[in-house]
């Protein structure tokens, strides 16, 4: 786990006990639309490339964020899941 998320991980542990397992499932089962799908792909290949502009890597920037932080929230959904009742 890198840094970050391990301070995510932290940061988020209060929201851990807020959850239904009905909110739980429907965390753990969030996806992104086609269109975010694509617009992520899009600018991780010009990234890859080196051809983002100054507002794309924000924008690209952004989006791995709140990557991470949905990484972290369906962890612990998961973690909730597997507890048993």
């Amino acid at each position: 786990m890198s840094t970050m998320a391990i301070h995510l991980d932290r940061l988020l542990e209060p929201f851990a006990g807020c959850r239904s397992p009905d909110v739980a499932a429907k965390v753990a089962d969030l996806r992104a639309d086609d269109a975010i799908k694509d617009r992520i792909a899009y600018l991780a290949e010009r990234s890859n490339e080196g051809l983002l502009t100054a507002e794309e890597r924000e924008e690209y920037t952004g989006y791995l964020h709140a990557i991470d932080v949905i990484a972290v929230l369906q962890a612990k959904a998961r973690s909730l899941l597997r507890k048993p009742s």
